[in-house]
């Protein structure tokens, strides 16, 4: 019988909380990529996502003890995420930052796939007034739909790291999406 990635990412812990510190390494090397989007749609800030990121390993580790196999390893790694990613925006309202050069944003790329520069103008318009549109939802809204959208979790394994029921993040992702219609209208109609 072929084990399955949830199987795998389990023993993985387990033999990390055994003593076998490199099994965090594979963790690190299968998970950072999708960490890194969760967390980047979140906050819209690559840099910050790679920090956060980084310190979700870090919890891992310090944490290794505290892992339950009976759970999702996905799930408790989102879970962790998820509270960072709280614990920063918290942080950051109390904290604002001012950008002190604005020049210092990373340029579009110059290459484009597309046959027309126009119709790639417009499918980055769109998605930037997506992204913008996303993060403007209530935090809840926003978890629950990019965990469900752009993670392609279960209601249950959204609820899990939530710590709610599932029928409450249905009732989020519904509202949000809902929202995200009213605002997109235009855009929508293209």
């Amino acid at each position: 019988m072929i084990a399955s990635p949830d199987d795998e990412d389990n023993d993985l812990m387990m033999a990390l909380a055994g003593g076998n510190d490199p099994a965090l390494n594979i963790l690190i090397r299968r998970w950072t990529p999708r960490l890194i989007s969760y967390v980047e749609r979140l906050c819209g800030c690559h840099a910050t996502a790679c920090d956060l990121a980084q310190e979700t390993f870090v919890r891992v580790y310090k944490h290794r003890q505290q892992f339950r196999p009976a759970h999702k390893f996905s799930t408790w790694l989102f879970t962790i995420a998820t509270n960072l990613m709280r614990n920063h925006s918290r942080w950051q309202k109390r904290h604002p930052v001012t950008l002190l050069d604005p020049h210092e944003t990373h340029a579009l790329p110059l290459e484009s796939g597309h046959p027309s520069p126009d119709g790639d103008l417009e499918n980055k318009e769109r998605a930037a007034a997506i992204q913008r549109a996303i993060g403007q939802l209530p935090a809840e809204q926003k978890e629950a739909l990019i965990l469900s959208t752009y993670e392609g979790l279960s209601h249950g394994e959204i609820a899990e790291i939530m710590g709610t029921r599932e029928k409450v993040i249905e009732m989020r992702i519904y509202r949000a999406r809902k929202q995200l219609r009213e605002w997109l209208h235009g855009w929508l109609q293209t």
